[in-house]
């Protein structure tokens, strides 16, 4: 068993409410992960990826071992019969090979490069590893998804079900300014973790920041933020760069930051976000600092949308 997309999860609503269940206790299946290792390889930078899936495989009794490949690894080579006479020294299908002795779980981070969009869809990295590895793989975020996050955000809306008394949510993925190009990953496993909710879904960007169509798919966009923001019970904000234009800032639209002005416009809602966020270029300190914002609830919610995904490895593992 992998867990590399949110297409992996075969039930929202189960996969939510057993995460629910660990938080309440998450000691209760220490020994699923007796004498069992997760490496956790990172090609990129982490906060709450790296701490909070440590402390998931830790809250199920495992060993960790964390190694950040950017800079501590031998540069990989994944292309197939290619002659290593450049500056790659190891090729993914010794690596995979050799780290899967160690480890019972690889889990990885790798980003999209923004330059080559097939090259950043086809997920090489990620790939490369599900392809040579003889162990599970886990997707801590790549080129094209972060389904953990996508899951963390499952178990966050969940828990803020109840005061809607059974209504059925509006829920609004609105794009923000940023200095920097970023990458589609969050906003793409959002949306195909809402596809699988009962829920009011709207995505809301500016012209020319449309994401990926085949993940889009029948999701409704709404150009305008006004007037997508109106009624919303939830609005969760991401930065991404063009897709079309493939990796480019368009525009540094200041007009689209989430202000008090914005939220106002809404059923009074609560406002989410992965984290790292710019503050007053993405979402004002008035918005993030308000009792109405979920984000550390979110960033919590990240250990154990991966403690669930370890334990259903692990249970698997174990038959």
């Amino acid at each position: 068993m992998n867990y590399v997309s949110v297409k992996d999860i075969d039930s929202i609503d189960k996969w939510v409410k057993e995460a629910r269940e660990l938080k309440q206790s998450p000691f209760k299946h220490q020994s699923l992960g007796t004498n069992k290792t997760i490496g956790l390889l990172f090609f990129n930078p982490s906060l709450r990826t790296r701490l909070s899936t440590q402390k998931a495989a830790q809250n199920l009794g495992m060993t960790t071992m964390v190694m950040n490949f950017d800079k501590e690894g031998w540069a990989l080579e994944y292309e197939d019969g290619i002659r290593m006479d450049q500056g790659k020294s190891e090729h993914i299908k010794e690596a995979a090979q050799v780290i899967s002795q160690f480890c019972d779980i690889i889990a990885i981070r790798a980003f999209a490069s923004l330059e080559d969009k097939e090259k950043d869809k086809a997920e090489i990295v990620l790939n490369g590893f599900k392809k040579h590895a003889s162990v599970p793989i886990v997707n801590m975020e790549s080129s094209v998804g972060h389904p953990l996050q996508a899951l963390a955000d499952a178990i966050t809306l969940d828990e803020q079900m109840e005061s809607l008394m059974g209504r059925k949510p509006k829920v609004v993925l609105s794009w923000a300014p940023h200095p920097k190009a970023l990458p589609h990953a969050v906003a793409n496993s959002f949306v195909e973790m809402m596809q699988q909710q009962d829920a009011d879904f709207v995505i809301t960007h500016p012209k020319g920041y449309e994401l990926d169509a085949e993940i889009v798919d029948d999701s409704q966009i709404e150009y305008d933020q006004d007037k997508a923001f109106i009624g919303a019970d939830f609005i969760y904000t991401k930065n991404w760069s063009s897709f079309d234009d493939y990796g480019q800032v368009l525009h540094q639209d200041l007009s689209w930051t989430i202000s008090k002005e914005k939220m106002a416009l809404t059923n009074s809602a609560k406002f989410m976000h992965c984290l790292p966020v710019r503050r007053n270029v993405v979402v004002s300190d008035a918005v993030l600092d308000s009792e109405n914002s979920l984000v550390i609830e979110q960033a919590n919610n990240r250990t154990f949308s991966a403690q669930l995904v370890l334990k259903k490895i692990l249970e698997n593992l174990n038959k």
